[in-house]
């Protein structure tokens, strides 16, 4: 018997849907596996999540889009899963991607301030609705393997040495620094909170208004980290005073305060460079890896903000370590594999 096509799947999906006879329009791919493709029928739209269950597990969006729905917060509509095979039928939240808007020339201050209420918003809530038992810890195995992804892409890409020593230092001083992380307060964390998966939907009101996407690797962790993954992006500049004024924002709305806050802004820098070395690793690896080379002209930007968090104090021994073993002429894109 012949193989079942992944588009004769897809076409049993869309017709079990009722979105047979839809027009297709296939989209940009993102960084994943994952395809997308917006059906029109009947002046109606729909958004088909592909993601081919040999390399996307489509159920964990589907928990973490329920939970975000059921705390009231803007994640789209499924309108049909397929988990087994890897399609979802998605409400279609539109084009208005912050990326696009700010393109666009939209105003970047109502959008920041919009993005960072509604994280405002979701650290409010006390820790057991937020995180429900289900939900995966953002633990040392987690934060150490991300780390690692400096080592194991970036740093051979620049013929630079990864001894078992070298490893094992490395290691050894982000494991103290996680500590600081787990002693602090516990919320969801949707792990790529930035502009290019907040969208603008002008039909709704106060933060229903900022439509959240790609949260799938969402966990159990601090809530520094999206605050940090929003104004430090990897993608694209932000000015130090709208920064600043989104922290003061931030702080303020949920009156945190003396040693809170002092430990808030350290854990934020340690979390900041935890995720610009995987950042700088992953990019690397699309590229070796994947055939992807457009984000390699992030990575400057990336070790810029790297090493504007390495200045925190408490990152001192991690500072060292990096000025040993990555010098600052190979801070920069690694040459393109052909």
């Amino acid at each position: 018997m012949a193989e079942i096509s992944r588009q004769d799947r897809l076409n049993a999906f869309l017709k079990g849907a009722g979105w047979q006879n839809a027009e297709r329009l296939p989209l940009t791919a993102d960084a994943s596996f994952r395809r997308y493709i917006r059906l029109f029928r009947d002046g109606k739209t729909a958004l088909v999540m592909d993601a081919p269950p040999a390399h996307e597990d489509v159920r964990p969006f589907v928990l973490i889009d329920k939970h975000l729905r059921l705390l009231d917060f803007s994640a789209p509509e499924i309108l049909a899963e397929d988990e087994t095979n890897g399609f979802l039928l998605l409400e279609d939240f539109g084009d208005a991607t912050f990326t696009n808007l700010l393109a666009s020339g939209h105003d970047e201050r109502e959008l920041y301030i919009l993005a960072t209420d509604v994280l405002i918003a979701l650290h409010a809530l006390d820790t057991p609705s937020a995180t429900p038992d289900w939900l995966a810890p953002y633990d040392d195995t987690r934060l150490r393997d991300e780390t690692a992804l400096l080592l194991d892409w970036f740093m051979p890409a620049q013929g630079l040495s990864v001894t078992t020593e070298i490893r094992a230092d490395y290691e050894r001083i982000w494991f103290g620094l996680f500590a600081h992380v787990h002693d602090g307060p516990r919320t969801l964390v949707l792990r790529d909170y930035h502009v290019d998966n907040l969208m603008r939907l002008d039909d709704r009101e106060s933060i229903k208004a900022c439509g959240l996407l790609d949260f799938q690797d969402a966990l159990s962790g601090h809530p520094a980290y999206d605050l940090m993954s929003l104004l430090q992006d990897a993608r694209r500049d932000i000015g130090v005073q709208l920064q600043a004024d989104m922290f003061e924002r931030y702080r303020d709305a949920l009156n945190i305060s003396g040693p809170a806050w002092d430990d808030f802004e350290r854990v934020y820098a340690i979390l900041a460079a935890q995720r610009h070395a995987k950042v700088i690793g992953i990019f690397t690896r699309l590229q070796r890896r994947d055939g992807k080379p457009v984000y390699l002209k992030h990575i400057a930007r990336v070790w810029r903000l790297l090493e504007m968090a390495l200045e925190h104090p408490a990152l001192a021994d991690m500072k060292a370590w990096m000025d040993s073993h990555i010098p600052i002429d190979k801070r920069q894109s690694p040459e393109p594999i052909k």
